[in-house]
């Protein structure tokens, strides 16, 4: 990579030097990914996923025996965090801004495998996008998130919203979308995400549940509107995820979101590969930002409360 250099465990970008421990340790036993090759796709990764960690309080769940072991979550800064890892405190936590390649890099040889962040930046309280989390009891009921994201899609169409969508790296779907920011507060968005999830609730009862409960659920899909709130995280794009197919939770075009869509596609290799053929679909999401005609359907959401 230009600007980097690896030598005697010791890998050197921009200025910065990153000990580099135990590259041949398997991370993902199935996929035979060691942890050299996983540090070889944050680097490749970098310039897509880093936009939207930059400025973003993190958490990372961290494997540090491979996702067949245990792991933690991690929100604190390490004290033996080198220099150029930027933090910001908030509340009695230092948070990590992972901000650069080195940090990005630094943080996966602690085995950070999934990277988390909140909806809103560092510098504002508000969100800058509305985020659904489409989430079915398995894998076997994928084509529930997928019929639950088109008929999202249809209501965002009729309201004229741009949304984005991306694969969970799990069993779901996540859709995003984005706003201008410093405008709207989470209380704003809530009545719009409940709003939205009542109504498909209403509309295929037999198919989606808001019911937060995972027992009580059964067999439907879980439309979760409760997760975006102030203080709550969700997968950062193209980061991996700690099961044994290596999954990314990967942005994709509307046009992929059928019933031949399925998670197992979007693992790390196939990723990589994605990334040589295609631009992110999530790269359009700043050129919409101001376009959103959000506050006129908020207005009359509220109107019709009164």
């Amino acid at each position: 990579m230009a600007g980097s250099s690896k030598k005697d465990g010791q890998l050197k970008i921009k200025g910065n030097t990153i000990q580099i421990t135990s590259l041949d340790k398997i991370l993902y036993p199935k996929m035979d990914i060691n942890k050299q090759a996983y540090l070889q796709y944050l680097i490749e990764i970098n310039r897509l996923m880093l936009p939207f960690l930059k400025n973003r309080c993190l958490t990372v769940k961290r494997y540090p025996h491979g996702m067949f072991d245990d792991f933690f979550y991690q929100k604190n800064c390490p004290d033996y965090a080198p220099s150029f890892v930027e933090t910001i405190q908030h509340d009695d936590i230092r948070y990590i801004l992972c901000n650069d390649l080195s940090t990005l890099v630094w943080m996966g040889n602690q085995l950070a495998l999934e990277f988390h962040i909140p909806f809103n930046k560092v510098t504002s309280v508000c969100p800058t996008e509305i985020v659904f989390d489409l989430d079915p009891p398995s894998r076997e009921h994928f084509s529930l998130a997928v019929k639950a994201a088109i008929q999202i899609k249809t209501i965002l169409d009729r309201l004229e919203l741009h949304s984005f969508v991306k694969t969970s790296g799990n069993k779901g779907l996540q859709i995003y979308i984005p706003l201008d920011e410093n405008q709207f507060t989470y209380d704003d968005t809530r009545v719009f995400t409940k709003f939205i999830a009542d109504y498909l609730v209403d509309q295929s009862p037999d198919s989606f549940t808001i019911e937060r409960m995972k027992n009580k659920r059964g067999a439907k899909c879980y439309i979760d509107f409760l997760q975006h709130a102030e203080g709550k995280t969700i997968i950062a794009p193209y980061s991996l995820r700690g099961n044994e197919d290596a999954l990314v939770a990967t942005p994709i075009e509307w046009e992929e979101v059928d019933q031949q869509l399925t998670p197992d596609m979007f693992t790390m290799d196939a990723v990589l590969e994605r990334i040589e053929n295609q631009d992110c679909p999530f790269s359009r999401m700043d050129s919409v930002r101001k376009k959103q005609p959000f506050g006129r359907i908020l207005t009359g959401l509220l109107n019709q409360k009164k």
